[in-house]
């Protein structure tokens, strides 16, 4: 066959259906860690692409590989292998356990043949609840029911139960193939025997494919494995049944001692990091006893086993079918995210309870400040002020909820990756579901500051009062998520955030007015793209007209009234409604939201394209470089 060479858009639960096929003609289930969410510019080469073919016996998958090669560009234009020709296969009902050193290749080989499903939507309610509380008990967290996972402000589950939860995540859908990075990772010896034991025993009982990296398991764990895949760097040490590794290592040199852990055994052997490891009564080099290791594999009868196995698998079944994926449906994930963020709102506090507060006590003094502010000709530029200050710096209080946010988009961005659901139904959630919050921070503090203020007292002018607040908030929590999915981290993105704002309120036509601002980039486009500019003109119309003012100045009319201090005083433009400005600033949130849910898609297109571009263009460059 001819060699291929292509971007890994598996690694990102992209695309991996043209790549992966199966002869069972039933729905295709295929499930992985969510350990697996990273962007890295690999290219892939084989002889033959990842196939899964139909298992004859059973509805079960055979899972095989061979000669697979995975090159990474390390920054300076080299090219540097994180696998060497890797061969192997997984069977249904038996697991498979991938064991090598840090940094030898096994997340990365898991990473190379992962793919995703979710339950899907045929399943009634009570059918859902008997599934989800199998799992549980499983793996062992019957004790935690009802407890929160935790968080920054909650320690909730430990460390080890957070673990067992991300697998019951995993195993929740009975997937026909499971791909796991170190299950047992943060488990103590019991509960790493007993999540095992259970993983094995759903691999029995389903016919389900099991792969898993696992760094250092104990000896009663790794008897667990049916089969073993050493690596070291990249290459292949060993690939073949569990039992027997041990005289593959005897037979070079290299036997285990008695009392000894084989794992601990052989990552020794195998270590890069050290030079040097026991040959029989000698000392050898690592990279000796690697390259000893190897070739004694590809020289012995289990090596010859494992193709001739390879070629039995991929001649059984008939026609490949394309995988079929069934999840939730749209509308169901909306409502379950809907749900899901709603309380995570209401139980964390630094998300709206801790803003409220802060709203409160801002609104209070400011009441207090411009309490009673009655009709004087000085009552205009404090009404103004008064005005500015809720549509601008209430708002710019909104970043204080950011780092919950970004904690919201770390859970989502694993999710996605591992296809649980995707951008449109997240977006539409976390829409939804902060709606009551927003709507509270607008009310609350907003009827305090109207009502002490003295403002104009008719019911339509407060709903609209409100409805700009609760607008303009939701509307910088839309540019929020923008910048959080820009942005690596937190910190940056409340920087980024005050920033923007903070330009924003400069054009907003209060500090400096309309006609005053320089024409180039202030006036044209940035004042019309700000979005205080619609805000405080529709709170000044809405404020403004109708009332009339004492001119105390010695020029002028007695009396001024609202329609002239707009045009006059203000530079509003009067040619539309204060609907006008509200309805702008409701299709500038909508269109932020669009934004971003367009960036998290582009993002998750291009980003391992422009890797895989960026890195053929590195290795044409070396190419040339040399010849």
């Amino acid at each position: 066959m001819s060699w291929v060479s292509r971007p890994l858009f598996e690694l990102f639960g992209a695309t991996s259906q043209r790549e992966i096929t199966l002869d069972d003609r039933n729905e295709g289930q295929i499930s992985r860690s969510s350990s697996l969410r990273r962007y890295v510019p690999f290219s892939v080469s084989a002889t033959t692409t990842p196939e899964i073919a139909g298992d004859g016996r059973s509805k079960g998958l055979s899972l095989t590989w061979k000669d697979l090669w995975v090159n990474v560009a390390d920054g300076k234009g080299q090219q540097r292998s994180i696998l060497q020709g890797v061969t192997g296969f997984a069977n249904p009902g038996n697991v498979l356990a991938i064991m090598g050193p840090s940094g030898s290749g096994k997340s990365t080989l898991l990473d190379a043949l992962a793919a995703q499903l979710q339950l899907p939507n045929s399943m009634t309610k009570s059918e859902k609840l008997e599934r989800a509380n199998e799992v549980i008990k499983d793996m062992g967290l019957q004790g935690c029911l009802n407890t929160r996972i935790g968080g920054w402000n909650a320690k909730g589950l430990s460390g080890g139960q957070k673990r067992r939860v991300s697998i019951c995540i995993e195993i929740l859908t009975r997937p026909k193939l499971l791909f796991l990075d170190e299950p047992t990772s943060g488990l103590d010896s019991a509960a790493s025997y007993h999540v095992m034991s259970r993983i094995v025993t759903l691999a029995r009982e389903e016919r389900t494919t099991v792969v898993a990296s696992i760094h250092q398991p104990s000896s009663q764990v790794l008897e667990l494995f049916h089969n073993l895949c050493l690596l070291s760097s990249g290459r292949l040490v060993y690939f073949g049944p569990t039992s027997i590794a041990n005289e593959h290592f005897a037979s070079n040199g290299f036997p285990c001692p008695s009392m000894q852990n084989p794992s601990d055994h052989y990552l020794r052997t195998i270590n890069k990091d050290f030079e040097d490891v026991e040959q029989g009564d000698e000392l050898s080099s690592t990279d000796a006893a690697i390259k000893v290791l190897a070739s004694s594999y590809r020289s012995s009868q289990t090596y010859q086993e494992v193709q001739q196995q390879l070629f039995d698998i991929c001649q059984q079944g008939g026609g490949s079918t394309e995988l079929a994926r069934s999840n939730a449906s749209f509308v169901t994930q909306s409502i379950v995210l809907t749900k899901r963020s709603f309380v995570n709102m209401y139980r964390d506090w630094g998300y709206y309870w801790l803003r409220l507060g802060i709203y409160i006590a801002l609104c209070l003094c400011l009441g207090t400040i411009f309490h009673d502010i009655g009709l004087s000709y000085g009552s205009i530029q404090a009404r103004g002020a008064m005005l500015m200050f809720m549509a601008a710096f209430l708002t710019f209080m909104s970043i204080g909820g950011f780092p919950s946010f970004v904690e919201d988009m770390k859970v989502f961005e694993r999710e996605r990756l591992n296809g649980h659901y995707g951008v449109g139904a997240y977006a539409i959630g976390n829409t939804i579901s902060s709606i009551p919050y927003l709507l509270m921070n607008s009310l609350i503090p907003g009827s305090i500051t109207y009502y002490l203020v003295g403002l104009q007292p008719r019911l339509e002018n407060f709903v609209y009062y409100i409805l700009v607040l609760f607008v303009c908030l939701m509307l910088v929590e839309s540019l929020m998520m923008i910048v959080a999915g820009l942005v690596p981290n937190f910190l940056m993105g409340i920087i980024a955030g005050s920033g923007i704002q903070g330009v924003m309120i400069l054009n907003g036509g209060f500090f400096r007015l309309p006609n005053d601002l320089p024409k180039p980039l202030w006036r044209y486009p940035m004042y019309y793209i700000a979005f205080h500019k619609y805000a405080n003109q529709g709170l000044f119309k809405n404020e403004f007209i109708g009332l009339r003012f004492l001119n105390s100045q010695v020029s002028g009319p007695v009396i001024l009234t609202g329609d002239e201090v707009l045009r006059d005083a203000w530079q509003v433009e009067m040619g539309y409604s204060k609907w006008v400005d509200l309805g702008i600033l409701v299709g500038m949130a909508v269109v932020y939201r669009l934004i971003f849910f367009g960036l998290i898609k582009f993002s998750e297109k291009m980003k391992p394209l422009l890797a895989s571009l960026k890195a053929s263009y590195q290795h044409r460059v070396r190419i040339s470089t040399s010849s």
